[in-house]
């Protein structure tokens, strides 16, 4: 069954009570919290267009995942990826990961992009998109996101921490470096054929 990804928007906000309720389910089988959600607020991501959804042709829901800022703006998580039961294991988690990331460098190219996850696959994509291992001190410092942890069983564990480190691996992307590593590379490309040269007149 093909499975097509969209900019959410109005129409799919008949979807909002059943995303809620299996990411209640998710976070039930995990054993660890998921900031919860309220059909509402699901459903003004969706009228923002901050949030990506999954639907098979059929119009069955296949997954989900939004956009939340942080910081003024300076800081941008990509939340609450959720996949049907039927539909895991098919790398469709990974074609949301890709595209809600591509809609969030759309809409705030110059933010950070965060995660903070104990999910070996989310790892595995949020590599593959460019983020890196980073300690916690280099992500936000908005109480609010750290507030919605108090949801996960490893909460104190965090707070007896300080907020500075827990189970869960921090990731970013920034987009700042990942341009001056990219203008490097173009600038060693451009210069190589010079040094080369320069390397073979010196020969002679």
């Amino acid at each position: 069954m093909n499975i097509n990804i969209y900019i959410a928007n109005e129409s799919h906000t008949k979807y909002a009570e059943e995303i809620c309720e299996l990411v209640y389910i998710s976070a039930q089988e995990r054993g660890t919290g998921i900031a919860k959600r309220s059909p509402e607020y699901v459903k003004q991501k969706m009228r923002d267009g901050k949030a990506v959804i999954a639907l098979a042709e059929d119009g069955t829901f296949a997954g989900y995942s939004y956009i939340e800022t942080w910081s003024h703006t300076k800081f941008v998580a990509n939340s609450g990826l959720i996949v049907a039961h039927q539909f895991r294991n098919t790398g469709l988690a990974k074609r949301i990961k890709k595209k809600i990331f591509e809609l969030s460098r759309t809409m705030y190219p110059y933010a950070k992009i965060f995660s903070i996850t104990t999910g070996l696959a989310v790892m595995k994509i949020n590599t593959a998109l460019g983020y890196k291992p980073v300690p916690f001190s280099e992500l936000t410092d908005d109480k609010e996101f750290w507030a919605g942890c108090k949801g996960c069983i490893n909460y104190d564990v965090l707070e007896r921490n300080n907020f500075q480190r827990c189970l869960c691996t921090g990731l970013l992307y920034d987009p700042a470096k990942e341009e001056k590593q990219k203008s490097g590379g173009i600038i060693s490309t451009i210069a190589a054929p010079f040094k080369k040269l320069s390397n073979l007149v010196g020969k002679k």
